[in-house]
């Protein structure tokens, strides 16, 4: 038996990862897109690395794209066997696939009509609507903490790891030649006392372990609590300097933890009498379906609902329902609080929102989560004084403004805490995926001080055997 890396192998997107048994059996662990990479995304998103045909079994891990995103182009390309998840993976993989779908759609069509007229040949998106509508039959959906033998050398169960909702921890007990090895893969660990969500829950003692990394080698600041910090740039952007504040933000999870943010500063009396405006209309799906999960919500959230029945509602917020709605918000004379998608702001409608706002001084471009290096997000963090977006260059004269503390991926302790459930001494090899490689060598150290003897860090599809099985 053996396992390959196709994917967030010394980066952080694009989650897939295959366990072969000696026998051929073949199950891929996600199935997620590149984003954010520059150039090479396309020709990353373009190569498996493997057969799809060859798989037997696809296990997902929650509902990002960077781990369901290429779902559609390898049920295109011949996969029509189970995918697993739970069950409120399931309800979110669907609107975010057929969302990815439009995306790829669009794009395409802009890009060709650039084609045509250069007298270049045409080409097509990774996946259609078509594509991605014949994803969810295939969807096999399993609730927490219910072990699922999916076939005799497989079982599978899923513990909650408090990134998103649906999000978990792939638990495995895998039989072969009558051994048997228990692998856990962690999807993204989420934080310990988060806003909204459950902690991590522990699970059981493993072989091997697949683990995240990408706060591997940093704290999240907490010395000024999200409300506060969210405040903070809300006041300075448009009461003191009459702007307007932009934010871009991941549809699921991050929007909905913002607009938390902004109601409990309305019940406490703080929020700025202001237009706040959602304008994404799949983070507006995600909101409401987000409010038919109440099971994944920690204690304080499920009391607060008993006094308050949507928590993401204040005086003020507008949800955009169409595209020239959107278009109309740049003649907004008014200052105003713009959350869009996406976070890494490569795609959608925040990149109108950030032409239209860059050249003021007066406005804020808020970074609130992870965004990859060479994304237009990572060059507005990382002090860039201009940027192309567009095709076209943009003095970066806005204020950019960050706040680590919103990040939905946990920070070292948070994965030291994951793991602490674990004797060191029972776990064979440890691989660290799903993180920037410096970033995944200094983890490694953390590791191997806590007592872990085998940490590996493997590169885009390296192929490595289990020791049990040899």
């Amino acid at each position: 038996m053996k396992i390959s890396f196709h994917g967030a192998a010394r980066t952080v997107t694009g989650s897939k990862h295959i366990i072969q048994f000696s026998s051929g059996k073949k199950v891929l662990l996600d199935c997620g897109m590149f984003q954010g990479m520059g150039k090479e995304t396309l020709t990353l998103n373009s190569q498996w690395g493997f057969d799809p045909l060859e798989l037997d079994y696809v296990i997902i891990s929650h509902a990002h794209i960077d781990h369901v995103g290429l779902l559609p182009k390898l049920v295109k390309e011949g996969y029509n066997g189970k995918i697993f998840c739970t069950t409120q993976t399931a309800d979110l993989a669907q609107i975010l696939l057929l969302d990815s779908a439009h995306i790829q759609e669009s794009d395409i069509e802009h890009v060709n009509r650039l084609r045509e007229k250069e007298g270049r040949e045409l080409v097509k998106p990774l996946y259609t609507i078509e594509d991605a509508d014949k994803v969810f039959p295939l969807f096999h959906p399993i609730d927490y903490h219910t072990p699922f033998k999916i076939d005799d050398d497989i079982e599978l169960l899923y513990t909650d790891v408090g990134h998103i909702v649906g999000s978990a921890a792939v638990n495995l007990k895998l039989r072969e030649n009558g051994k048997e090895v228990r692998l856990t893969f962690s999807g993204d660990v989420g934080r310990y006392n988060d806003m909204l969500l459950k902690s991590p829950e522990t699970f059981p003692q493993a072989d091997y372990i697949i683990i995240e990394s990408t706060y591997g080698d940093k704290l999240h600041d907490i010395i000024l609590p999200a409300a506060d910090q969210l405040l903070k740039f809300i006041q300075h952007t448009c009461i003191e300097k009459r702007g307007n504040l932009i934010i871009p933000a991941f549809s699921v999870g991050r929007t909905q933890e913002i607009l938390f943010l902004l109601n409990r500063l309305e019940l406490e009396h703080r929020l700025p009498k202001l237009k706040y405006f959602v304008d994404s209309p799949l983070s507006t799906e995600a909101t409401e379906l987000t409010k038919h999960h109440p099971e994944c919500f920690n204690k304080d959230v499920s009391e607060l609902l008993k006094k308050d029945n949507d928590v993401f509602a204040f005086e003020g917020l507008h949800y955009t329902k169409s595209a020239d709605e959107s278009i109309g918000l740049k003649d907004l004379k008014e200052p105003c609080v713009i959350i869009s998608a996406s976070g890494m702001a490569e795609a959608g409608r925040v990149k109108h929102h950030i032409v239209n706002n860059i050249n003021s001084p007066n406005n804020t471009i808020l970074i609130v989560g992870y965004c990859e290096p060479a994304s237009l997000g990572g060059r507005l963090r990382s002090g860039a004084k201009q940027v192309s977006i567009y095709g076209s260059h943009y003095d970066v004269n806005a204020q950019v403004g960050v706040i680590e503390s919103l990040s939905a991926h946990g920070d070292y302790e948070d994965l030291s805490q994951w793991l602490a459930c674990q004797d060191p001494r029972e776990v064979h090899k440890l691989f660290i995926v799903h993180g920037e490689y410096e970033v995944q060598v200094n983890f490694r150290e953390r590791l191997l001080k806590k007592g872990f003897t085998d940490v590996e860090i493997p590169s885009l599809h390296q192929e490595i055997g289990l020791g049990n099985f040899d």
